[in-house]
């Protein structure tokens, strides 16, 4: 495979659902939404050899590191906002992990699910435009295996990333770490769910609003939302363009369960025509 254009780092997850599990994490939803825009795709995992990945993300390349168990997560939503269990987790991966020759991608996102990418990443990548996915390092496990949210450190090791991109549910209804990341980030999305989401780029903040869609289900939206901003971030160099296409694109990825409605570039693009009047203010 030639060199990938767009490059994920995280766990794949198994997503428990009533009749089994379903492919979920940062770097399913996330790789697939990057391949389906027409990008050469790769992603740094670590899974059993249970997991078929070459099944699972079709077109993508994927490196695995062997673990014994997958991470897996049973998630619960109540009023728009989700609670999550971790029922189990896979292998930490390291900076070795990264193969030489994918080190020079031209994008990179690094999606922890539960901060199992490790210090240091955004130093592998030199010349990469480097998006961060926060909820992977904001959250901590309490004794009766419930995710809940971990402060901001005080010298993050992925602070020196080009984007960041966190949710209302990574924040737990605290906004007061967005002053300090602004700070450091030059570009931070802070998705809102049905509410849109705020960009805060060249010194203030913008809101776009959500497109029009039923959901069904939105696991995995904000990670929709990253790569597709990432995507077109780095082929316009317009973060208002790349946050109108993630805002469609993400809107579109809740229409179906799992990630069956992530979509390609012309569904995107059409969902935009459609709706000229939802643009980043």
């Amino acid at each position: 495979m030639a060199r990938p254009d767009f490059l994920v780092i995280g766990h794949v997850v198994k997503d428990v659902v009533p009749d089994g599990w379903r492919l979920g994490g940062t770097a399913a939803y996330a790789s697939l939404q990057a391949s389906r825009l027409g990008l050469r795709v790769a992603v740094v995992t670590s899974a059993p050899a249970s997991m078929d990945l070459a099944a699972l993300l079709p077109g993508v390349d994927v490196h695995r590191v062997p673990s014994r168990r997958a991470t897996t997560f049973r998630n619960c939503y109540h009023d728009g906002h989700r609670s999550q269990f971790v029922l189990g987790r896979a292998r930490t991966l390291a900076l070795s992990d990264v193969p030489d020759d994918w080190r020079t991608v031209p994008v990179v996102l690094l999606g922890p699910v539960c901060g199992e990418v490790p210090p240091g990443a955004t130093s592998l990548f030199a010349h990469s435009l480097v998006g961060v996915t926060a909820q992977g390092w904001l959250r901590r496990v309490d004794s009766q295996r419930r995710v809940t949210a971990r402060p901001w450190p005080d010298s993050p090791s992925w602070a020196d990333g080009h984007a960041l991109f966190v949710s209302e549910d990574d924040l737990a209804g605290d906004t007061s770490a967005l002053d300090r990341w602004t700070a450091v980030f030059p570009v931070v999305a802070y998705t809102q769910a049905s509410r849109g989401a705020c960009l805060h780029v060249d010194g203030r903040w913008c809101h776009i609003d959500a497109f029009p869609e039923r959901e069904v289900d939105p696991t995995g939206a904000g990670d929709v939302f990253a790569a597709a901003f990432l995507a077109r971030l780095h082929e316009a160099g317009d973060p208002a363009l790349a946050a109108r296409f993630a805002a469609a694109a993400a809107g579109i990825s809740v229409s179906r369960e799992g990630t069956l409605a992530i979509a390609g570039r012309q569904e995107v693009e059409e969902r935009m025509a459609q709706h000229p009047e939802i643009l980043l203010r």
